[in-house]
């Protein structure tokens, strides 16, 4: 069943001279797992704003064509009442962290939906522990690193209980070590949960194993779009390298270049060595 159906979507920012996103459409089927990548300015954050309301309930502008979420026009729909179907963790998470504690900044958007307050304590109890980070419960959001900082924000949202995640570059203000263990966590969230989870990240290398659909986007408009091997030997060949195609996809283009390996890319080391292994046996 699509969550997200987006047609001829076009918008433009206030006072922009031109469209930021442009002609885009979009089916999200529940419990994809998508990475949307593309260069800077391409879109994609744009896009992100408006599957949750914020384009164009909070930042105006023109908004042609139509969107909607979990059977909701967005057009027609609050972005409160957005909330409850759809959870957008930003770039920075500093900018969703605010009160004294951790347990108070999850509890906050419970405390906006006039939950019962052992509902709240239920869910906090419960997105706290989902995420691992039940320990920081009474620490000041500044005391803590930018991972934890990050973790604090997704349990935020999932303390909402969402059934479509949106992650807009959830990493890139953390270390390659601490990305990969949020790359980790929002992983086992759709293992655990059967959640539909759209993010936005140019550091492919470590998500793409865990995605069923890869879409790339330039100049505002969707470029390519389909299962990630394919769209990664398309990119390659079409889009000049815009985007970060993972060195060991790149690697096998260059030996299927020299007629050493045949078929599909790896995306992982484990596969590119499978392929290897079975070069050298024959």
């Amino acid at each position: 069943m699509a969550v997200i159906k987006a047609r001829n979507l076009t918008y433009k920012y206030p006072h922009a001279e031109a469209p930021a996103i442009r002609n885009v459409n979009l089916t999200v089927e529940e419990g994809e797992f998508i990475l949307l990548s593309g260069p800077s300015g391409c879109g994609k954050t744009t896009l992100c704003r408006c599957f949750n309301g914020l384009i164009p309930h909070f930042y105006g502008g023109e908004l042609e064509g139509e969107i909607w979420v979990a059977g909701l026009n967005v057009r027609e729909t609050t972005p409160a009442e957005l909330a409850s179907h759809v959870g957008l963790i930003f770039q920075n998470p500093e900018n969703q962290l605010f009160s004294l504690s951790v347990e108070r900044d999850v509890a906050f958007g419970l405390e906006n939906l006039g939950l019962p307050p052992e509902e709240i304590r239920r869910r906090v109890d419960w997105a706290l522990n989902l995420v691992g980070i039940s320990d920081l419960r009474d620490r000041a959001p500044w005391e803590l690193s930018g991972g934890q900082q990050q973790k604090v924000a997704i349990a935020c949202v999932l303390a909402m209980q969402p059934s479509i995640l949106v992650f807009d570059e959830p990493t890139s203000f953390l270390d390659p070590k601490t990305a990969k263990e949020i790359f980790n966590v929002i992983s086992e969230l759709r293992r655990r949960l059967n959640l539909t989870i759209l993010v936005v990240e140019h550091r492919l290398e470590a998500l793409i194993p865990h995605a069923t659909r890869l879409i790339l986007m330039d100049r505002g408009e969707i470029v390519l779009d389909g299962e990630p091997r394919r769209v990664l030997l398309e990119a390659a060949e079409k889009l000049n390298f815009k985007v970060n195609i993972p060195s060991i996809v790149l690697l096998h283009r260059r030996l299927s270049g020299l007629g050493l390996l045949s078929g599909e890319p790896p995306l992982t080391v484990g596969e590119m060595a499978a392929q290897l292994g079975g070069v050298i046996k024959h």
